[in-house]
């Protein structure tokens, strides 16, 4: 069975306390006799009613509506019953700080002004009222607390935005974690993976007629797949840092076995390059070779590397069958673009003679000449 909540569960015994209010103009009804104490406790029955709507969800008009009915009903009660009913303002301008258009605050606040300083001038007229200077401060209060009760209401909802933006933020990280292990998983483990295929199939036909060749070639494959499992015990603990010369011999060592002729030209001295550009750049040379072993049917690869001042330039060459009829970018290329990404790099892709990848990127080269890097 669901339980009864008179209030918003999130407010606590707030509202409750609030209600001891509520004893002066009990006290000041109870004083009068017949027709008037009836009218006097129903007013105060139906002033119950709106505090309690005031505390619910409701659209803008509804809302101000029972705020028009509580303010009418305090005005009532200090007029026909006793002026210090008049502190029962408090309630309203509790809720009016709760508006959030600016429009519909300051109609209300200055509904509320203007009815509590009639309702105070009239009192005094009538002589009701004999101290009216002990009444003031508490006057002013009330018109100044729904700035401040809508200031702390704006900090609330501000706060209740930022943590949903925190908890976006942390299932995006999440996402990301696992977009960054699949993408890692496929660039680390896959040319590997493409390197232990082809050295079985050589061993499949040196089984019978070279078996001492064969034997030799399986234990390369041991030391491939040790050298995979390495790789993904790396890959668990962190990210493993990769530079483009220990790629560059993984490479002509794949290219080897694949029967693909690998040659080397322009820059060879990548010392200068930051290692965390040299490992995004050597995860897309990793790349490109698996994508070059697995779908090129090239037989010939060139890579070479161009520097200029503040640029660095890696263009990829084979004279394979390109990618004509095949899906122009897979995860892998797509895998290479996010990455170049990192370090404001790009990624070009021609396939009219073979397949020409070209991996541009900004990039400070450091120079130990008196002092000064460039």
């Amino acid at each position: 069975m669901k339980k009864l909540q008179i209030f918003p569960k999130q407010l606590g015994m707030f509202p409750y306390v609030f209600l001891i209010y509520l004893v002066m103009p009990l006290f000041y009804v109870a004083q009068e006799t017949g027709i008037k104490e009836m009218i006097g406790y129903a007013l105060i029955l139906l002033f119950l009613v709106t505090y309690r709507q005031l505390y619910s969800p409701l659209p803008i008009k509804p809302y101000s509506y029972w705020l028009a009915v509580q303010i009418s009903i305090i005005v009532i009660l200090s007029l026909w019953y006793d002026p210090n009913n008049l502190f029962m303002g408090f309630f309203p301008a509790n809720f009016i700080g709760w508006f959030v258009t600016k429009k519909y605050f300051y109609r209300a606040l200055v509904s509320f002004i203007v009815a509590l300083i009639i309702t105070t001038i009239i009192t005094a007229i009538q002589g009701l009222m004999e101290n009216m200077l002990y009444f003031f401060p508490f006057l002013i209060v009330m018109f100044i607390s729904p700035f401040g009760i809508r200031s702390i209401n704006k900090r609330m909802e501000l706060e209740k935005e930022l943590d949903q933006a925190n908890a976006q933020i942390k299932e995006l990280i999440k996402r990301e974690e696992r977009v960054r292990i699949a993408r890692d998983l496929h660039d680390t483990l896959g040319h590997t993976l493409t390197l232990i295929t082809l050295q079985s199939q050589l061993v499949q036909r040196l089984a019978e007629k070279k078996s001492e060749q064969a034997k030799m070639e399986a234990k390369e494959i041991e030391i491939t797949s040790r050298s995979a499992l390495r790789q993904v015990r790396e890959l668990v603990s962190d990210m493993r840092a990769i530079t483009i010369a220990d790629e560059l011999v993984d490479m002509q060592q794949i290219f080897i076995a694949a029967n693909i002729s690998f040659q080397i030209e322009g820059e060879s001295n990548f010392s200068e390059i930051p290692l965390l550009q040299q490992n995004i750049l050597g995860m897309c040379l990793r790349e490109a070779t698996t994508n070059i072993v697995k779908h090129s049917a090239a037989e010939n690869c060139l890579i070479t590397f161009y520097k200029t001042r503040g640029n660095y330039t890696i263009e990829i060459k084979d004279d394979g069958i390109g990618l004509i009829g095949k899906e122009s970018i897979g995860n892998g290329l797509k895998g290479m673009k996010e990455r170049l990404a990192l370090i404001e790099g790009d990624l070009t892709i021609h396939t009219k003679e073979g397949t020409v990848l070209t991996m541009a990127m900004p990039v400070i080269m450091k120079q130990e000449k008196e002092g000064i890097s460039l």
